[in-house]
């Protein structure tokens, strides 16, 4: 099974400088464990939000709204696609994973990819 793990923005992550080396590092670190053990697939940082754009859409109209977005707990700063046999082993590698940012509290929200 394909798992997306999301970790959730915060006011920090979209307009502090971002996370320390060292930080980075152990993420780095984390990341060729997961792969090395055949589970990380894809794992990317997100820039902020005052950098990107949304598309609307309703019918045939399309309405593109700039950046930043003002919901921060609803906005996605970084994501992981893993492969793992059920949601508790997804569970374990988010629980493995570094705190690239201590000093706040984060949030990783967790969801099956749809398999066609």
């Amino acid at each position: 099974m394909r798992f997306i793990v999301m970790a959730m923005a915060t006011k920090e992550s979209e307009t502090a400088p971002p996370p320390k080396p060292e930080a980075f590092v152990a993420m780095q670190k984390y990341n060729e464990e997961a792969a090395k053990a055949g589970v990380l697939l894809a794992a990317e940082g997100l820039g902020p939000t005052s950098k990107g754009a949304r598309v609307k859409f309703n019918g045939d109209k399309r309405t593109v709204i700039d950046g930043p977005f003002t919901e921060t707990k609803e906005l996605v700063a970084g994501f992981m696609i893993i492969k793992v046999k059920s949601l508790e082993e997804a569970i374990e590698w988010v629980k493995r994973a570094p705190n690239v940012n201590p000093n706040v509290e984060g949030e990783v929200e967790i969801r099956k990819l749809m398999d066609i």
